[in-house]
C-alpha cells in the first residue's frame, strides 16, 4: 500500500516484468528514452538485467534491479513497494514476464496438471498479482497504465504448448475484466504479439526449427516482416503514453497473418 513521505518524481515511473531481455529489455529501454524512471525485473538472468539497466541509465533514467517471481504474490507487493518508496510514484506496468513448456500438441502426455499450474500461475496470476500490487498507487494519485504482453496463440490457439495458449486466452479476457474495475483512474490493454525474434524462442525450439519457422513466417506473412523485440516495445508503449481513451482492448501486432490468405478466385489469381 501506498506508505511514503518522499516527494513524488519529476519523472514518471514504470515497472517492466521479466525486462532481463527480449521484449522487455527493449521496452524498459525505450520507456527510459521517453524520460522514465524503470524498474527492471528479472528470476535468473541477472546479468542481462544489470546490462539493460546500464542501457537505461544512459539513456538518463534511474533504475531498480528487482529479482522477483511474479507468481509469487509478496514479491510483487515487494516490488511495487520498492519503486513506490524510491519516486513516490507508480505511472506505468508491462505485464511481460512468461512461462512455457514447449511441447508438441499432438503428444497430450507431454503437459502434466503441474505444468498448468507453473504456467497459469505466471501468465496469469503472476500478471494479476502485479496489477493488484500497482493499483493503490495509480488510484491513489489519480492516473496509472497497465498493458499485458500476450500472445497471437491466446487467440489462434496455436503456441509453443497448449497450457501456454490456453493462458494466454485467459489473460486476454481478463484485461477486459479488469478494465471495469480499474477505470476511471487506470486504462489496461493487451498487446497480442505474433512471432517474435527472441532469444527465448529461439532456445525453446532450437536453431533448426527456429531458422526454418522465421523463414517460413517471413514468407507468408501479409507484411513480410517477422517482429524483432523493439517492434513490439514500441507498441507497449504507445499503449501507455498515448491511448489515453482506450481500455480492455486487445491489439494483434503480428504483420497480418491472422487475416489468412485470399483464395485464388478473390485474389484474381488464375485457379
Amino acid at each position: 500500500m501506498p506508505a511514503t513521505s518522499k516527494p513524488s518524481s519529476t519523472k514518471k515511473v514504470a515497472i517492466v516484468t521479466g525486462s532481463a531481455t527480449g521484449v522487455g529489455a527493449a521496452t524498459a529501454i525505450l520507456l527510459a528514452e521517453h524520460g522514465c524512471n524503470v524498474v527492471i525485473n528479472y528470476t535468473r538472468s541477472k546479468q542481462e538485467a544489470d546490462e539493460t539497466a546500464a542501457a537505461c541509465r544512459a539513456k538518463g533514467a534511474e533504475t531498480i534491479v528487482f529479482q522477483a517471481d511474479v507468481s509469487d504474490d509478496d514479491a510483487c507487493r515487494a516490488m511495487a513497494q520498492a519503486a513506490g518508496e524510491k519516486w513516490g510514484r507508480i505511472d506505468y506496468l508491462v505485464n511481460n514476464a512468461a512461462r512455457t513448456k514447449f511441447n508438441p500438441y499432438k503428444k497430450l502426455d507431454g503437459v502434466s496438471k503441474q505444468d498448468f499450474l507453473d504456467i497459469y500461475a505466471v501468465n496469469v496470476v503472476g500478471a494479476y498479482q502485479m496489477i493488484r500490487a500497482v493499483t493503490p498507487w495509480m488510484k491513489k494519485q489519480g492516473h496509472g497504465s497497465i498493458v499485458n504482453d500476450s500472445s497471437i496463440g491466446g487467440v489462434t490457439g496455436i503456441a509453443s504448448s497448449i497450457p501456454y495458449a490456453a493462458s494466454k486466452a485467459a489473460l486476454n479476457l481478463m484485461t477486459k475484466s479488469l478494465a471495469h474495475v480499474l477505470a476511471p483512474e487506470i486504462n489496461i490493454n493487451t498487446v497480442v504479439p505474433g512471432m517474435i525474434q527472441t532469444r527465448w524462442l529461439k532456445g525453446g525450439m532450437g536453431e533448426e526449427q527456429y531458422a526454418a519457422m522465421l523463414k517460413t513466417q517471413g514468407e507468408q506473412l501479409p507484411l513480410k516482416k517477422v517482429a524483432k523485440p523493439e517492434d513490439i516495445a514500441a507498441v507497449l508503449v504507445w499503449f501507455l503514453e498515448s491511448a489515453h481513451l482506450i481500455t480492455g482492448e486487445t491489439l494483434i501486432v503480428d504483420s497480418g497473418i491472422h487475416i489468412g490468405t485470399l483464395p485464388p478466385y478473390s485474389s484474381g489469381d488464375s485457379y
